[in-house]
């Protein structure tokens, strides 16, 4: 692990490989270490940097105002590299596009794992599913929030606990209690949004565009990379990753780094 002053705030990053830059961003739930498999099979091609975003993970959270966005492209700035290939899963997906819309030249490619893009609306049957599966929690309660997380988003509302690793359970619901830890306190911290919001903005993404989910995710997230790569110029969907929930890199690795390896420039 390194850090780097970006903003004013030191953020933490492992590095590996040399070539073109990439740069992956992690989902909300989680932290950089749900790239574990992603950055050694990628950095045989490229320069791979695995950010934790501000407040996450080893990331400093200063009591001043940001984007997470403009983190992004600080990052890239402190580390000497001019324009970079951004994969994002969940919310670094939303973060990564989000950066493409503010900063769009410095953004080679696009790769986005079952990622949300800001001004999105969740439909009522994601709602319902949440209120089916979850229910109430208590928000002080990160283990039970966590845990509630991870049958939300990780099982999927179409697989039982069983049907899952369950080493994969334990590791989510670790990095989601520290994810949960760092939201509360990004709560008191005023959070830049990207404005107007990317969802009817797809269409000025003119750098290559790959999206994907997991075929074990909620539906909204598919429909999502759906309208992302119909409304992105050259955008590419590919199929939905089998047996794989939201956190599809850490879950179904194999696939996803070929997909990865194939489309990164």
């Amino acid at each position: 692990m390194a850090k780097i002053e970006v903003n004013g705030a030191l953020l933490a990053y492992d590095e590996a490989g040399s070539g073109s830059p990439v740069v992956l961003l992690h989902a909300g739930i989680a932290d950089r270490r749900m790239w574990r498999a992603q950055v050694p099979a990628l950095a045989t091609r490229h320069r791979v940097i695995a950010l934790d975003l501000r407040g996450y993970g080893d990331s400093e959270l200063p009591p001043a105002d940001f984007a997470h966005h403009d983190d992004v492209v600080g990052l890239l700035d402190a580390l000497g590299i001019g324009r970079a290939a951004l994969v994002g899963c969940s919310f670094g997906g939303k973060v990564a596009v989000d950066t493409a819309l503010a900063h769009p030249d410095r953004v080679s490619a696009l790769a986005l794992l079952g990622s949300p893009v800001s001004g999105n609306q969740w439909s009522e049957e994601t709602e319902q599913l949440w209120e089916t599966l979850v229910g109430e929690v208590d928000p002080e309660d990160f283990a039970a929030s966590a845990a509630g997380e991870v049958r939300f988003w990780v099982v999927g509302p179409h697989r039982r606990p069983e049907d899952v690793d369950p080493e994969l359970i334990r590791f989510a619901e670790e990095m989601d209690r520290r994810a949960l830890a760092a939201e509360l306190a990004l709560s008191a911290v005023e959070a830049g949004e990207l404005d107007p919001p990317a969802i009817d903005r797809l269409g000025e993404l003119r750098m290559p565009v790959l999206a994907t989910a997991g075929a074990a995710d909620v539906p909204d997230i598919g429909r999502l990379a759906d309208r992302i790569a119909a409304e992105a110029p050259h955008g590419t969907r590919l199929p939905d990753v089998p047996d794989a929930g939201h956190l599809l890199p850490l879950e179904r690795p194999e696939p996803v780094n070929a997909a990865l390896l194939d489309f990164l420039p």
